[in-house]
């Protein structure tokens, strides 16, 4: 068996906490110049755009930055920063809960997604901590929703991220979750919550269908005052949406859910009533070391601590600096 040569380190240093695009040259190419290839390859940026970047030396080889006729070689690789995206600041700070060689546990506030990925790219739990803690390595062993607050895990060095990812894969980890919804004393609780539930691309609602259940919610009432309930979830799958899903359906949506039961679409900059979803905490058995270990969230939701300035969108816009309960 032919073995695949390995990819070479990137020669470019990451630029905001994020790394540089990596292309590889197809080795049957019909181009006379990485120019031209690129034209064909990336039609969204203007050819201008690329003679610019190849003449002020942006696009590099292993070898180096590449001259602006620098010609086509078959299975060579390339290095370039794309152009960012303008993001809104989000005016909330990413706690780390624990750091060693390994692992590093953030404690992700709302609106700040966990990795790039489409319109959020700088604004990032990863981004922010590779830049802070100077990881340039570090990377996710899991993610959480945008709107999602709570524990995150992050592996130190790429060679230890599969044994922590293996974890979640395998559900190995006990991850549970707190939530604000309304509270309905007719709804029946404890209980399992079990559906099939359909994720389409490029459709922001996941949706429940008939057939063999694909996704299993455990639901806790932990408390209720003045019709709003206090609520432990557990979730046993961890299908996209799961248990926003799974509270809707049950005729309970978590406060602050711009997609369950209905699709809203907030402002960029309202940060003013988060998603009143916690993920309070994750436990698992380490496999680098096999020390049991257990991380749990320090914030608190703010609609259970004070419902009024929550419903009033009490929260910052446009980029303030804020260190909120959510």
């Amino acid at each position: 068996m032919r073995r695949r040569r390995p990819v070479p380190p990137a020669p470019l240093p990451q630029h905001h906490g994020i790394d540089p695009v990596r292309l590889r040259l197809p080795a049957d190419g019909r181009w006379e110049t990485v120019r031209d290839h690129l034209v064909d390859r990336l039609p969204a940026v203007a050819p201008a755009l690329i003679d610019t970047m190849l003449r002020e030396g942006a696009v590099w080889c292993a070898d180096g930055p590449l001259e602006p006729g620098a010609p086509y070689r078959p299975g060579a690789y390339l290095w370039f920063h794309r152009e960012l995206p303008e993001e809104v600041p989000v005016p909330y700070e990413v706690e780390v809960l624990y750091r060693d060689d390994v692992l590093v546990v953030a404690d992700k506030p709302h609106f700040l997604a966990t990795t790039p990925r489409g319109r959020h790219v700088t604004e990032t739990a990863l981004a922010r901590l590779r830049r802070d803690l100077g990881l340039p390595r570090l990377s996710p062993a899991h993610r959480l929703d945008r709107l999602t607050a709570g524990v995150v895990l992050f592996t130190v060095h790429p060679e230890h991220r599969a044994a922590y990812q293996g974890l979640f894969q395998d559900r190995r980890v006990r991850k549970e979750y707190e939530a604000v919804a309304p509270h309905d004393p007719g709804l029946e609780l404890p209980r399992t919550v079990r559906s099939r539930i359909v994720k389409e691309r490029g459709v922001i609602a996941a949706r429940e269908v008939p057939g063999e259940p694909d996704s299993v919610s455990r639901v806790e009432l932990t408390g209720h005052r003045g019709g709003l309930g206090r609520y432990r979830l557990v979730p046993v799958t961890g299908r996209t949406h799961q248990l926003r899903l799974h509270m809707s359906s049950l005729g309970v949506p978590i406060l602050g859910d711009p997609v369950y039961p209905a699709v809203t679409d907030p402002a960029p900059d309202d940060f003013g009533r988060p998603l009143q979803l916690l993920a309070r905490s994750l436990e698992f058995t380490d496999p680098v070391t096999g020390r049991a270990r257990r991380f749990t969230s320090r914030r608190t939701l703010s609609a259970w601590d004070s419902h009024r300035e929550w419903a009033a969108g009490g929260g910052p816009r446009g980029g303030g600096s804020a260190h909120p309960s959510g």
